[in-house]
């Protein structure tokens, strides 16, 4: 019996690849269009046509998806070759926007270009209420209809032209409660937009609907006993608010009694409040009614006269140091005679919100001189049949006395230049006057009105002993003396001057082999550095500092080579001199001296005595001659 056998897998891989080879595409677009054409009126019938155009050999799903302003808005899969069409009946104005068409074929997208659909007009709206003639307060149910339209559309509501309310819906009516809380004839009408983002396109106006607001006849009523403007403080002050009018269709009222911004009391038809009478309650009262939103208010303008005007506190001297004597004095200027006398009013004066005397009837208080520092916040207060006010706060800051001031220089003193000196007190309250002195004499005033502002004098003196003549004066209280500071004392630096290079031993005896001294001498302030030069030469020989006014160099073994025009130079802080040149020349030693007469003598005595025993050689000769004969017979 025969089997059938089972496919293997290249068999199937095999009729795989055939079935892609019969089923292979050519994708090639996607056009999207739109119909009758892109601008159309309201009411059109709008047809969107996508278009793919495909080669294949066979049928194919197709997915098609439309999109408006890139928001999915519809999708179908088909499997023929016709077009899709997406069809928009009686297009209106929330159809506006940009169309786009996307097909997705064996995994494969295509998509198409943008178009824009455009459709003008919108359908006027119309209004409607649910009842013409209402009272205050009642409620009117509007509406506002454009049945026709779609989309997101905020409707508008005017009253007389002026904006009454405002609602935005995804729908095409909208619906409202609202209440007119002022008695009159009014004009109603609506509109609405089509929001289309990012804009929006505004209908035309509706239809006018005027209604009628009966006035509701109830008024408030506000009474303030006592009556008349002779209210004093201290009196008791009754103020009520009741509704005057037909209360029979008046559920929701109520009734308020306010000052400004302070509720005084509420309640259902009337509202009291009592008090004891204050200047500072003077004003307007106000009595107001509410039912729905009707509001209606009556003022009554209450003024309360003083009992005693508030007190002023003062103080004498009104400029005062530590440990002088202070006066307070707290008084009432006005009283109403007519309730009370002065003595009537009592006064208490406070420290730091500590009292300082109690209930006194003059309101003069005394700072003595033990206290040290006064210094606080000062207020009083005045009281009479229960009422009572407070002043203004005082504050007083006691000055401090200037310290004994210090004088003292800025920088270094070098006489016969300018220099400055500094006058400060440690304490001391501003303004403080410095007075610079020498011996005696008044030179300059500085005052010193900040913090950071300092006394500075500018001197100069010509001997350094002068320094010692200034001294400064610091004063802050013209009733005390002023303090004077100790006499300038600093160090002074004196220009050098007189500079002189002294040779040892002197010019006349510096011989070869000797010990020779430079020594340069000046007059003015150590410490100084000297400086000992040859002349042609840029650096000196010797340099070294000293605390005294002189210093020396040291040349052993002086020879020849030493001869030469010497200079020394001499510096200290103030300012460098130099001493005149000297020439030195360095002799020849004695004993080179002695040692050349000898040579010369010598050499005379060997010439001397050459001389003469030549002279006695040729003498000799001619003493000792033989005789003739002895000549001959010689031979």
């Amino acid at each position: 019996m025969w089997e059938p056998q089972q496919p293997s897998v290249r068999m199937v891989t095999r009729l795989l690849l055939l079935t892609s080879v019969l089923l292979s595409t050519l994708f090639t677009s996607v056009t999207l269009t739109l119909e009758p054409s892109n601008a159309v009126s309201q009411g059109t019938n709008v047809t969107v046509r996508c278009q793919a155009l495909v080669s294949s050999s066979g049928f194919l799903n197709r997915e098609y998806t439309i999109y408006k302003d890139n928001t999915m808005v519809y999708t179908k899969n088909i499997t023929t070759t016709e077009d899709l069409i997406y069809s928009l009946r009686m297009a209106r104005v929330a159809n506006t926007g940009k169309y786009k068409c996307k097909v997705k074929i064996q995994g494969k997208e295509r998509s198409s270009n943008s178009e824009k659909l455009t459709v003008t007009g919108l359908q006027t709206p119309v209004l409607s209420v649910d009842k013409r003639v209402f009272s205050e307060g009642e409620e009117v149910t509007i509406w506002c209809k454009a049945p026709e339209e779609s989309g997101t559309i905020v409707f508008y509501f005017y009253k007389d032209s002026k904006d009454l309310y405002e609602e935005m819906v995804n729908a095409n009516h909208v619906k409202t409660k609202l209440q007119f809380s002022k008695a009159g004839n009014y004009r109603l009408h609506c509109d609405y937009r089509v929001i289309l983002l990012p804009d929006s396109i505004q209908s035309n106006a509706s239809n006018n609907v005027v209604v009628t607001v009966k006035e509701l006849f109830i008024t408030p009523v506000i009474s303030v006993r006592p009556h008349g403007s002779m209210i004093i403080e201290g009196d008791n002050l009754d103020i009520s608010c009741s509704v005057s009018g037909d209360l029979q269709n008046s559920s929701g009222l109520k009734v308020h009694l306010s000052k400004g911004p302070n509720l005084l009391s509420t309640g259902q038809s009337k509202a009291n409040h009592s008090m004891t009478a204050w200047a500072k309650h003077s004003g307007e009262f106000e009595c107001s009614l509410e039912i729905g939103d009707v509001f209606k208010q009556a003022k009554e303008n209450v003024t309360i006269t003083e009992l005693f005007s508030q007190p002023v506190l003062t103080m004498y001297p009104t400029e005062v140091f530590e440990r002088e004597n202070i006066t307070f004095t707290c008084k009432s200027s006005n009283y109403s005679s007519d309730r009370i006398s002065a003595s009537d009013v009592k006064y208490t004066i406070y420290k730091d919100n500590h009292t300082l005397t109690q209930g006194s009837s003059n309101g003069i208080y005394f700072v003595p001189v033990v206290v040290w520092n006064p210094s606080g916040i000062y207020s009083c207060k005045a009281d009479a049949r229960e009422i009572y006010k407070y002043s203004a706060k005082l504050p007083v800051q006691a000055k401090v006395l200037v310290s004994k001031p210090e004088i003292t220089v800025i920088g270094r003193v070098i006489v016969g230049q300018p220099f400055q000196v500094r006058c400060h007190s440690d304490r001391g309250s501003l303004p403080i006057e410095y007075t610079l002195f020498k011996k005696y004499s008044e030179v300059n005033l500085i005052t010193v009105q900040q913090p950071h502002h300092q006394a500075i004098f500018p001197i100069t003196i010509q001997h350094y002993s002068d320094m010692q003549d200034y001294q400064c004066k610091a004063q802050n209280n013209p009733k005390v003396y002023a303090l004077v500071s100790n006499k300038l004392n600093t160090t002074v630096i004196v220009p050098l001057s007189n500079p002189g290079l002294t040779v040892l031993p002197d010019l006349l005896e510096v011989v070869e082999g000797i010990e020779m001294y430079l020594i340069c001498g000046v007059e003015g302030s150590p410490p100084v550095t000297f400086k000992w030069y040859r002349r042609g030469n840029v650096q000196p020989l010797f340099t070294t500092t000293s605390s005294k006014s002189s210093a020396s160099h040291q040349i052993k073994e002086v020879g020849n080579e030493h001869s030469g025009t010497y200079y020394c130079e001499a510096i200290n802080n103030a300012n460098v001199v130099q001493s005149q040149p000297v020439t030195i020349d360095v002799k020849m030693a004695m004993w080179k001296k002695g040692l050349i007469v000898a040579c010369c003598l010598l050499v005379v005595a060997v010439l001397v005595l050459a001389c003469v025993l030549c002279y006695n050689s040729k003498r000799g000769r001619e003493t000792y001659s033989p005789p003739a004969t002895q000549a001959f017979a010689g031979v």
